[in-house]
């Protein structure tokens, strides 16, 4: 955990380093908003003060190597090729969860409050992705997805790249209360993921380990180094935004970027 190398203006945390990537997520001090909103809030869909946002957002390109390739999130499954989006479309956010690039400096961004961000790179640092995984977007493959667009970019037939993955901060299964709907989205066909829900007998209501369902499905999907943050964001209302908190909330967001070979 830390903040963003270079930058002292506003928090950050992110994983153990690796190489030839540069991820974060942001947390919710530093910046211009307001109210429920203080103070870093990234999100335009928020309800919060467009001005706010803009200049928590040029702050936040200011310690990024080019402006993000934003996504309209709509928990969903579609992972884009960030390589085939023109840049100066980015005013224009392309619907997706989840986006994957091989280009030096193209930075990934990710939004959340309270729903997994999940960076996966090759161990080389030749090819990255970022996805959004609330539990829709999480029980209908979102990684799995990503995981195979990964592979796809890195183009080395048969012989899979070896991929690494860091879940970021999320709310915990502590703070997580589900019903029947979740429950069986994940355990219909994997008996295995039962042992990621605690029950609350007899209410039929479970506590969800979202965190620890995406360790499982990314395992199965054949990445085997991952990294979970640890960090809750509903537990911790000084450093981040929850939605399941309070639906009138800000956002925060997840970056990554392969560094540019002069730096």
């Amino acid at each position: 955990m830390g903040r963003l190398s270079g930058n002292e203006t506003f928090g950050s945390v992110s994983g153990l380093p690796w190489d030839g990537v540069a991820y974060f997520s942001t947390q919710r001090h530093g910046g211009s908003s307001r109210g429920r909103w203080a103070s870093f809030n990234l999100g335009l869909h928020a309800g919060d003060d467009e001005r706010d946002v803009r200049a928590n957002r040029d702050l936040l390109r200011s310690a990024l190597p080019s402006e993000p390739v934003w996504l309209k999130q709509v928990h969903g499954t579609e992972v884009l090729d960030a390589d085939a989006f023109p840049q100066a479309a980015s005013q224009n956010a392309p619907v997706a969860d989840a986006a994957v690039t091989t280009v030096p400096g193209r930075v990934l961004a990710i939004m959340t409050a309270d729903c997994l961000p999940v960076v996966l790179a090759t161990v080389d640092g030749t090819v990255l992705a970022a996805a959004h995984a609330g539990w829709r977007g999480l029980a209908g493959g979102i990684l799995e997805k990503t995981v195979a667009a990964l592979r796809a970019k890195a183009g080395q037939g048969s012989d899979a790249p070896r991929i690494r993955a860091w879940v970021g901060p999320a709310i915990s299964q502590a703070h997580f209360e589900v019903g029947p709907d979740v429950f069986d989205a994940f355990t219909a066909g994997d008996a295995a993921a039962r042992m990621f829900f605690a029950e609350k007998i007899p209410q039929r209501k479970w506590h969800a380990d979202l965190a620890g369902l995406a360790r499982h499905r990314l395992f199965q999907a054949g990445v085997d180094t991952i990294e979970l943050s640890g960090h809750c964001t509903f537990a911790r209302e000084d450093l981040y935004y929850s939605y399941r908190r309070d639906p009138h909330t800000g956002r925060m967001a997840t970056l990554a970027w392969i560094k540019p070979q002069n730096t």
